[in-house]
């Protein structure tokens, strides 16, 4: 099973980049989904999560800044990133994960730069 992300580029600082995930049909009803980030030598950083049901939980350091929603009738999922910051840099992948079941995309390249 493959997600697939869109919707990265590069961006200047405090500017607003928009992500969204696409996926197969059996994921939206139940599956919790996110967004993570990576840079590379780093470990892969959540950044977001969004349950079936709408709740969204965010990481610290994106909190105030980017909202996470997702749309289950038209099967995708997004991530609305503002004031972006340099060290928003990263590729950024989205998740679907439930009971043993766990899929990722391949990511999408967001760069903040001046």
């Amino acid at each position: 099973v493959q997600l697939v992300e869109s919707g990265g580029g590069l961006v200047q600082p405090g500017g607003s980049l928009r992500l969204s995930c696409a996926g197969p049909d059996h994921i939206w009803s139940h599956f919790e989904m996110a967004w993570y980030r990576q840079v590379p030598g780093k470990q892969r950083e959540l950044v977001a999560t969004i349950t079936s049901g709408g709740v969204a939980k965010y990481v610290d350091s994106v909190r105030g800044r980017f909202i996470i929603s997702r749309d289950n009738a038209r099967k995708t999922m997004h991530l609305e990133m503002a004031a972006l910051k340099t060290e928003d840099t990263a590729i950024y992948y989205c998740n679907a994960a439930f009971d043993h079941a766990d899929y990722w995309g391949r990511g999408t390249q967001v760069t903040v730069s001046s």
